[in-house]
């Protein structure tokens, strides 16, 4: 056993390495160093003779983490590890079928289409077979395709439910064909062809069941359906599959992952002779004892899980700390002054974190940033200003101030697509060029004939639609109707992830009503023009001040894209019911579980602080909402909590920061009830009022319930307690 790669492993980790030929379950818990363990895995079996560079196959679920899987083997390793296939499950698909096309039905040099490419052959069906895209929508059958595809799924092993969804799969049936003509595949085809193959052609099969003695799975909790099936096949009974993964880390549902994977794998793999081992590596290397045992109490109340209890050899450090603001301005406000502490204290901004759930709760965190002149970057996406359907809204809201903006004009006039072609704006351009007008005036002057110029006559007519509905409108208002009348919202909607970009455009109208009451209480007076202002505004928080290229930056992003990656600080933010867990995880499926797993890793990103927060108001989706704290919040004990607040509760004293955002916050009946006040109920539990209607006798209260959503009830009836 000795050996230098074994050097500094702890027992479990030691064991993990040394297994001998057999499959193995690897729970890997967040900080506990898998990725060596993975790798020294590999080493161990070349430097011992166990296995050879060409029996090996790795997979993991990035080039990224492949790239750093070859990287370290070659440290760890004399042997020439060029024969060895380490890569994604997309790629080493591609490698297979590469090598045996023709017993895959596919031409030599076949293509991969990415989205967009596969978003265009089905918009090329569609035209070619006269399918209406309004009734539907390319990007809806599209993921209908994908999703299809992921669970191992042809057109005619879908099930139709009704005479829209038999269209769809008639639709998947025609995009096949075309694919199938044109010798392209998109990403989830890979996979499936190749496992097709594999299943049809036993001496394929068996050739590469025979070469592969040793899988390794890198993310195992991250595999669909498909996947697993794939794995299952490869292996048959005699390849050892070494699958490491953490199933409390599991937050990928929505892309196909089911954690359920993990379960199955001791039942799928194991034999009457060798049964699958299961080694638990429990010792964490990142963050200091308080936030793992935050971390632990909070995941403890998942039932679905595999079990095990993350411990550091460190310190137990800094008391995580709580805090309950008043509202979101005031969450973010905090953020920023605890962040101008630690950069005091020489903590570099880079190695602070805020997350969030939802990409839409950045905006108020990022205006916070700029005000103080704090450079930020947003990991994994784009500042809010510069998000695309952000840049949509606001170009429409340009021609509505301004129609001679020519770059507003060219990014909107085909967006959404109303069937104006490049030919057609090209001649209007050299028109405008020509005369020495804007595109607009030309547009209007000189209309282009045929389809294109009835689509643009539409388009100039919507613009001084919306320009003449809104003249009188104060500027939140003005955004709403010009969110709505552009289409830009119907266009979202028909998209599988449209719903981000919904919601972030619904925080443009929080973002121009938050605008125009800092204004005015900077200047105390009313705006002259509003919608200018909030536009320059916009294009200055767009700008360059904020990109910190070359500095030290804080990071902004949503707790998806922070798996995997550590920091000093974290700010887990906006840890309040119906956002945090997610209002959607309340009727699906292990929605609740998942949304838990979520904030477990957002806990164990930190190293040595950690801030949990939430706001007692909100504003969100065009509205004010009050909010009932997390569950989360509850479910780490409160001895292991430090609040900062001077006092944690929804409500228990009406909050000053928002006497001015909603003039009707008193329920006006005589019950000294009031909006935005924390209520018991003895069927409901636990809510926030958040509406009312009627007097005396017909006064009705809408409350918000921590488990039961949202009721109307009837004060005389409800017995209603104040919490």
């Amino acid at each position: 056993m000795a050996s230098p790669l074994l050097d500094n492993l702890n027992p479990e980790q030691l064991a993990a390495v040394t297994l001998p030929h057999a499959s193995a379950l690897i729970l890997a818990g967040a900080g506990s160093g898998k990725t060596r363990v993975l790798t020294t895995r590999i080493a161990w079996l070349l430097a011992t003779g166990q296995a050879s560079p060409l029996s090996v196959l790795a997979v993991t679920f990035t080039n990224k983490a492949a790239r750093e899987m070859s990287t370290r083997l070659s440290v760890l390793t004399p042997v020439n590890i060029r024969g060895m296939w380490i890569g994604t499950f997309h790629g080493l698909c591609n490698r297979m079928l590469r090598a045996h096309y023709r017993e895959a039905g596919l031409p030599k040099l076949f293509q991969i289409m990415d989205t967009q490419d596969q978003l265009a052959l089905i918009k090329r069906v569609y035209k070619a077979h006269n399918i209406d895209d309004e009734r539907f929508p390319a990007r809806q059958l599209q993921a209908l395709i994908n999703g299809s595809k992921e669970e191992g799924l042809r057109p005619n092993q879908v099930e139709a439910f009704d005479d829209f969804s038999r269209r769809q799969v008639e639709h998947y049936a025609l995009y096949e064909q075309a694919c199938q003509r044109e010798g392209v595949v998109d990403f989830p085809e890979l996979l499936l062809r190749t496992y097709e193959l594999l299943s049809r052609d036993d001496s394929l099969r068996e050739h590469y069941r025979r070469r592969f003695s040793h899988i390794l799975v890198d993310e195992f909790q991250d595999t669909n359906v498909l996947q697993y099936k794939w794995l299952k096949l490869l292996a048959g009974s005699h390849a050892a599959i070494f699958a490491v993964g953490d199933d409390d880390q599991s937050i990928y549902a929505f892309r196909g992952a089911n954690v359920a994977n993990m379960q199955h794998f001791e039942r799928d793999f194991s034999t009457a002779e060798v049964p699958v081992k299961l080694i638990k590596l429990e010792q964490n290397y990142r963050s200091h004892g308080h936030i793992l045992d935050a971390a632990n109490a909070l995941i403890r109340h998942n039932q679905a899980r595999l079990g095990k209890n993350l411990w550091t050899s460190d310190a137990h450090g800094e008391p995580v700390r709580a805090y309950a603001a008043p509202s979101d301005l005031d969450e973010a406000a905090f953020i920023v002054d605890v962040v101008k502490g630690l950069v005091e204290d020489n903590v570099s901004p880079a190695e602070i974190a805020v997350l969030y759930r939802s990409n839409a709760q950045s905006r108020v965190v990022e205006h916070a940033l700029f005000n103080a002149a704090m450079p930020y970057r947003v990991y994994g996406g784009m500042r809010f200003f510069e998000r695309a359907e952000i840049k949509h809204a606001l170009a429409y809201l340009r021609l509505v101030a301004a129609p001679d903006d020519d770059g507003a004009f060219l990014r909107v006039v085909n967006f959404p697509p109303r069937g104006i072609g490049a030919r057609s704006l090209e001649t209007v351009q050299e028109r405008a060029q020509a005369q020495g007008s804007s595109l607009w005036q030309v547009a209007c002057a000189a209309p282009v004939g045929g389809k294109a110029g009835t689509s643009l006559a539409a388009f100039l007519k919507l613009v001084d639609a919306m320009r003449k509905a809104t003249q009188d409108l104060g500027l939140a208002e003005k955004v709403e109707h010009v969110v709505h009348a552009s289409g830009l919202l119907r266009h979202y909607e028909a998209e599988k992830d449209g719903q981000e970009r919904i919601d972030n455009l619904q925080e443009l109208i929080n973002a121009a009503q938050s605008f125009v009451r800092e204004a005015e209480r900077e200047i105390g007076e009313n705006l002259d023009d509003p919608l200018t202002s909030f536009l320059s505004h916009a294009a200055l928080e767009a700008g360059e001040t904020q990109a910190a290229e070359g500095r030290p930056a804080l990071q902004l992003m949503t707790v998806h894209s922070a798996k995997g990656l550590e920091f000093h600080t974290v700010f887990v933010t906006g840890l309040e019911e119906g956002l945090f867990p997610h209002e959607n995880s309340m009727s699906e499926y292990d929605g609740l579980e998942e949304e838990r797993r979520l904030a477990y890793v957002a806990i164990t990103r930190a190293r040595r602080r950690l801030y949990l927060t939430h706001a007692q108001s909100r504003m969100l989706h065009g509205q004010l909402r009050y909010n009932v704290a997390s569950r989360f919040l509850d479910e780490v004990p409160a001895g292991m909590l430090q609040w900062l607040s001077p006092k944690r509760g929804d409500f228990a004293a009406e909050p000053e920061a928002l006497a001015g955002r909603n003039a009707a916050e008193r329920i006006r009946d005589g019950s000294g009830w009031r909006i935005g006040q924390s209520v018991k109920h003895s069927r409901f539990g636990l809510g926030i009022i958040i509406d009312a209607e009627g007097r005396g006798s017909d006064a009705r209260v809408q409350v918000n319930f921590r488990e039961s959503g949202v009721k109307w009830l009837a004060l005389e009836y409800a017995k209603l307690q104040p919490a």
